[in-house]
């Protein structure tokens, strides 16, 4: 029984996406600068032209790549059901799993984004994202409750986004006296304190 054939339009995604995984591979351990078009090709198991194919250039791939990452994590926080914080700490728990890669990636594209401004509004994007769909959970918390937030709902998820930057910064080059969920920790903790 064979498959059944990719049209086009799927072939050049897929194509397009084993490029953005490989990339993201490379990237994570040799950094953006140090990882050449032709490795990001090799790495997929194409060639230069089906990169130039997809992407004008390594920049196009980079940006394509935080746009990518952005859906992904949208994903990942909408599938959060049920009792939030037990999911939140689950969900840091796995990904603990691959932080070293995880971290070095993140590291990198925020790298890129300071050294190339082109890059800078689609990183840009990407923490809004994040923080907008903290704040969300930020909202939904304090209305399931019935309790006024101490402050604007975006600037409370500010903080948030920042305590997990720190702490996954803690969390892999000392991880000594920290957890794999102590994200989820620390947000439980400010959260019951802002509850009060």
């Amino acid at each position: 029984m064979t498959g059944k054939r990719l049209t086009r339009a799927e072939s050049r995604e897929r194509t397009k996406d084993r490029l953005l995984a490989a990339a993201a591979e490379l990237f994570a351990e040799r950094g953006v600068n140090g990882t050449s078009v032709e490795q990001i090709a090799e790495r997929a198991g194409y060639t230069r032209g089906a990169f130039y194919g997809n992407f004008e250039d390594k920049h196009e791939l980079v940006v394509a790549l935080l746009a990518r990452r952005r859906e992904q994590e949208a994903v990942e926080v909408a599938a959060l059901e049920g009792d939030v914080m037990t999911r939140l700490k689950e969900w840091h728990a796995e990904r603990a799993e691959h932080l070293p890669g995880w971290f070095a990636l993140r590291t990198e594209l925020t790298l890129y984004a300071l050294r190339n401004p082109g890059a800078r509004p689609s990183a840009g994007e990407n923490e809004r994202a994040a923080r907008e769909l903290i704040e969300a959970g930020v909202r939904a918390t304090f209305a399931a409750r019935g309790v006024e937030p101490p402050a604007d709902p975006a600037f409370l998820a500010l903080i948030i986004h920042a305590l997990e930057d720190g702490l996954l910064r803690q969390r892999y080059l000392s991880p000594e006296g920290t957890s794999d969920t102590v994200i989820a920790d620390a947000v439980e903790l400010l959260l019951r304190t802002w509850l009060r």
